[in-house]
């Protein structure tokens, strides 16, 4: 399965099988296949593809009970890469693809809450400017580092959604930014595609004895937002102590934030054991979780999560990178259990 659906898409699918889908957000993975088939014919979709991807979204749609693209309350995805061999950072992500200036105002109108809309706008043009058409990433930073020292604010946070209207425009102007969703989709998905031949993803493969053919595979996720207030939040746990293996899980995780936000830097994120005082119910059904992944996999796993107003998914797990410590100490573990 994983030469076909990649490593994170047999993944979420296995996760969705243990745990439920009411804890993995839906979605579909494009097998690596139609990657392989994408690179062999010069950049060029698979005739049958387009249509695969029609079946599949409707299905997603059905299930989500949302329309890509509605501009009452649109339904959102991310597009993530997933290799058969895992290939952290090396590989692109797109998150928040849907909105445009029409849904942008019905998902704040679904929802309540403006600045939420704005905020994930804000993210997605940011995100498929620097992805898909390559607009460096500093000339967003400089914007936003700009619209913080107008507003007398220091963290993205403490920005409203009408800072984050303006961020969002003039993040626009920055290149030809597609309205239709559907093209956003398709635009993403060939960028997914791209990044498998993209210098660092090359270099990787190099060092890590990776072959060329294999592709990449692309998840297609319904959206959990991390960014809806202090209750949400985004966040990687370890199953394990990730340096010494002791069976206390470690991890980091940032309130008020998506993904990207707790590995980009501009914030410091919290250590794990902290989610503990903030939402302890959350806290305490993520270490049941983990126990259940590392009994299921045989294996130390670094997983994924966020929590939407007090409720937790997860998105991906995959089995750890560790120190040789760490993985004595598993192993000894595992033999004494």
């Amino acid at each position: 399965m994983r030469e076909l659906l990649g490593g994170k898409g047999a993944n979420v699918a296995e996760m969705t099988r243990i745990l439920g889908a009411e804890r993995v957000p839906a979605g579909f993975t494009i097998t690596t296949e139609a990657c392989v088939e994408y690179l062999r014919r010069e950049r060029t979709p698979p005739g049958d593809l387009a249509p695969q991807v029609d079946e599949a979204l409707a299905h997603l749609e059905e299930r989500a009970g949302k329309r890509l693209g509605d501009p009452d309350d649109p339904l959102l995805v991310s597009v993530r890469s997933g290799a058969r061999e895992s290939m952290p950072g090396m590989l692109d992500t797109v998150l928040n693809l849907g909105l445009n200036d029409s849904s942008v105002d019905g998902l704040a109108g679904a929802t309540g809450n403006e600045r939420f809309a704005w905020d994930c706008y804000r993210r997605f043009v940011q995100m498929f400017g620097n992805v898909v058409h390559g607009v460096p990433g500093e000339r967003f930073e400089q914007a936003i580092k700009l619209a913080k020292r107008e507003r007398g604010v220091e963290d993205d946070t403490e920005l409203d959604a009408a800072a984050l209207r303006a961020l969002a425009q003039t993040f626009r102007s920055f290149y030809d930014f597609p309205g239709d969703p559907r093209e956003q989709l398709d635009q993403a998905i060939r960028a997914v595609f791209d990044s498998w031949t993209g210098e660092r993803a090359v270099c990787y493969r190099r060092i890590n004895r990776i072959p060329d053919d294999w592709g990449t595979a692309v998840n297609v996720q319904q959206m959990v937002f991390g960014n809806k207030g202090d209750t949400s939040g985004s966040g990687v746990a370890f199953s394990r102590d990730e340096v010494t293996g002791a069976p206390e899980p470690s991890g980091d995780f940032l309130l008020n934030a998506q993904g990207e936000d707790v590995v980009g830097g501009a914030r410091t994120p919290r250590d794990i054991a902290e989610l503990r005082d903030w939402l302890p119910d959350v806290h305490a059904q993520l270490m049941e979780l983990l126990g259940t992944l590392e009994r299921h996999y045989r294996d130390m796993q670094d997983t994924e999560f966020t929590v939407e107003e007090g409720r937790l998914y997860l998105l991906q797990t995959r089995s750890a990178q560790r120190p040789a410590q760490a993985a004595v100490r598993f192993a000894v573990d595992a033999v004494n259990e």
